[in-house]
């Protein structure tokens, strides 16, 4: 009997001891890691939402909701921010693609997205990977109706002395989003 309670106690020992050892991985939020959609499919991590927005525009039964607008030290700029669908049925952004061949296999997506500094005589497009991918937010199953998604999308980082930019979008009028310092 004794035996056995010291087996146990030992194993419970040793299971609680395996936790450890990989810092990085727990000091990693669960929503920055890609997540799979209930197809088994990859979605981009979701971006936190803030409170307050910058600035909403409306058009075509979509409203855009900018939330912020924040450099990073890499030179890049994120905005981000919420889109409704107040059409009826789904919307799945096909208008918002961008007319590069490039990105045209983005389907649905923010890849269609500028930005124009007006000040430098400048417009931002979209950023995207080596394989031609939009560092955009992508509406893979679109948005049902009366439904609300958080978005993103990253551009090159005007110059630092540039504190407002228009977020151009096919279809919606322009938006005018002040822009935040480095995180």
């Amino acid at each position: 009997m004794t035996l056995v309670a010291l087996t146990t106690g030992l194993a419970l020992a040793v299971a609680g001891c395996g936790g450890g050892g990989d810092d990085k991985k727990s000091a990693e939020s669960p929503s920055s890691a890609p997540s799979k959609d209930k197809d088994g499919g990859s979605q981009e991590p979701e971006q936190p939402s803030e409170s307050k927005p910058v600035t909403t525009v409306q058009g075509n039964g979509i409203s855009l909701t900018v939330t912020s607008a924040v450099r990073d030290e890499g030179g890049f700029l994120t905005v981000s921010g919420q889109v409704t669908n107040n059409r009826s049925g789904i919307w799945i952004g096909s208008e918002w693609r961008s007319d590069e061949s490039e990105l045209k296999k983005n389907g649905g997506s923010l890849a269609g997205a500028s930005l124009v500094d007006s000040s430098g005589k400048k417009k931002y497009l979209v950023l995207r990977d080596t394989q031609g991918r939009c560092l955009c937010t992508k509406f893979e199953r679109g948005i049902d109706q009366g439904d609300t998604i958080d978005w993103y999308a990253q551009f090159p980082a005007p110059p630092e002395d540039t504190a407002k930019v228009q977020l151009q979008l096919p279809t919606m009028p322009p938006a005018s989003v002040a822009l935040s310092g480095s995180e």
